[in-house]
């Protein structure tokens, strides 16, 4: 899979400083600048420390199963073209390499809801999904819980409900508050129904 973050630092050189320096204990397979220009810090094959922990679907060790993009941004501004048209170009290449599929390009704050919250509410994921780069869930009647629709597309079933819907309204709908809707029960229906996670696995 494919997880993508912000940097939430005040500058790309610094972000970039810290994913090279071993004490810092963090690293990423790609670093995006805000005006688009990329470094592969960890090559595609090799493992990188950026996911933390959290799981999504049955997998338990993130970082072992995914490549990892920063993004050079504060998360207090949108990200900018130039850093968008960059990531779009270097998703539509490691999706075509790796045989990943759009459903498979997470947020961090998706597979680690109440630890991380990046990208955040500014990211466009819906840019990324009109080009077959991630999804945008088709709302779908249901009467099951939040908390049962966002496990079963892959959220972590331990996470608070909360938690869950914190993060799953900071990706599909940024700025929404107040307890849950209706609308978003449909809308994590429509995602559920869209991620190919075996759910008879447990870990891995």
């Amino acid at each position: 899979m494919i997880v993508l973050h912000a940097t939430a630092m005040a500058c790309c050189d610094d972000a970039l400083q810290r994913l090279c320096d071993p004490e810092a204990e963090v690293s990423a397979h790609y670093l995006i600048s805000e005006t688009g220009e990329i470094w592969q810090l960890v090559d595609d094959t090799q493992r990188a420390w950026h996911a933390g922990i959290g799981r999504w679907g049955y997998i338990s060790d993130v970082n072992s199963h995914s490549i990892g993009i920063e993004l050079a941004n504060a998360m207090t501004h949108p990200f900018p073209e130039p850093q968008m048209v960059a990531l779009e170009a270097l998703l539509r290449d490691l999706l075509a390499q790796h045989g990943i599929c759009p459903s498979r390009v997470i947020a961090h704050s998706d597979m680690a809801p109440g630890r991380k919250d990046d990208p955040g509410p500014r990211f466009d994921w819906r840019r990324l999904a009109l080009q077959g780069l991630s999804i945008w869930p088709v709302p779908t009647e249901t009467d099951a819980s939040i908390p049962e629709l966002l496990s079963r597309a892959g959220y972590p079933p331990d996470a608070t409900p909360a938690d869950l819907l914190a993060m799953f309204r900071s990706r599909f709908r940024p700025g929404v508050l107040g307890p849950e809707t209706q609308e978003d029960r449909m809308l994590a229906a429509g995602l559920a129904n869209s991620f190919p996670f075996d759910a008879s696995r447990t870990s891995a």
